[in-house]
């Protein structure tokens, strides 16, 4: 059997509904909210397939169970990666936030996230929490080495930043919020974001405070759930401070790039644990707020290390057709 073949046996095991996504020019990026979402400049998307929400806990048990993965929260950190940190401090585990007692200076992080030995994505929360009832949830607790282990697994990919701002938009072109320019429209709730006074008071949105189940929220123009809140996504792009247009200026189709420049890992290969590496996630998550972090948006952005798993970051997988990029004239116009 072709390694191809395999891809399609194991994603025909693993159905997931899967929207197209037509190609064209995305005009990315913002000018009205964080440095790193600029320019903003138009990239040139291939067509592809979005999954229409975040893999589910159920769907990630069952790709642990089919090839017995261990994700980088389980297991001890190396201390060859990590000089300095204490040796208790190795020991399997990830970041869990917890809400403050009351008002707190918004400038310290370490305020209520916590390292927590015992979390992981069976654990989202540590010891003593698990799963019940939380299968259509999205997964937490997932690093990038993980989210691109399901992807390979699946047959499938991650998506590049462009591809997934494009999908987020829903057919809207410069709209500050996946379903248009007012962060609250009349109607129903439109994303599972912080809901109350951060990081100490949450409401919960739809009655939800942490994760939803996938779909409690209305479908953006593509019909995708949960591009917005829920979970921030992994994607396979390096963060810069600034978008790199010279990067966008090849036009976006099968062949992402990763840290120096080097190419992608083939599919099968492992991605290594380095936590100098940062991947740009996108969509932000339940613990969203206007006044810490207005993010829940297709133009944000926010860098994360490739071995880190929090417990509001998930991802979702895209199918890219293996087509040749347009091509263009001296001027940067596409031709047929």
């Amino acid at each position: 059997m072709t390694e191809a073949a395999a891809a399609r046996g194991q994603r025909d095991a693993h159905p997931t509904a899967m929207v197209p996504i037509p190609g064209g020019a995305l005009v990315m990026g913002s000018t009205g909210y964080y440095a790193d979402e600029q320019p903003v400049h138009t990239v040139v998307v291939h067509g592809f397939q979005i999954e229409t929400h975040p893999v589910t806990n159920t769907q990630f048990a069952a790709f642990v169970d089919a090839t017995g993965h261990v994700t980088v929260a389980e297991r001890p950190l190396d201390a060859a990666l990590y000089p300095g940190v204490a040796p208790e401090d190795l020991q399997p585990g990830a970041l869990v936030f917890h809400p403050t007692p009351g008002p707190v200076p918004l400038t310290d992080w370490r305020q209520w996230w916590k390292w927590q030995p015992g979390a992981s994505w069976r654990h989202p929360s540590g010891p003593g929490s698990d799963l019940t009832g939380r299968g259509d949830h999205p997964v937490v607790q997932v690093s990038y080495v993980d989210a691109h282990a399901y992807a390979t697994w699946a047959g499938l990919s991650l998506p590049t930043e462009p591809e997934w701002e494009l999908a987020a938009r829903g057919g809207l072109v410069g709209k500050d919020f996946a379903w248009g320019d007012e962060a609250h429209p009349d109607g129903p709730l439109r994303a599972n974001t912080w809901q109350g006074r951060f990081p100490y008071e949450n409401h919960g949105a739809a009655g939800w405070a942490g994760t939803s189940p996938v779909g409690t929220f209305p479908p953006n123009g593509f019909g995708l759930l949960d591009m917005i809140g829920n979970v921030w996504e992994w994607t396979v792009d390096d963060y810069t401070d600034r978008h790199d247009v010279a990067a966008h200026a090849t036009p976006t189709c099968c062949a992402p790039t990763v840290a120096e420049g080097r190419p992608a890992p083939a599919d099968g290969t492992p991605v290594p644990v380095d936590p100098s590496v940062r991947k740009v996630l996108k969509g932000g998550s339940h613990l969203c707020a206007p006044e810490y972090c207005l993010r829940y948006r297709p133009a944000a952005r926010s860098p994360q290390s490739v071995d880190t798993a929090t417990s509001h970051i998930g991802f979702r997988c895209v199918l890219r057709a293996t087509v040749e990029p347009p091509t263009a004239d001296g001027r940067g116009n596409l031709l047929a």
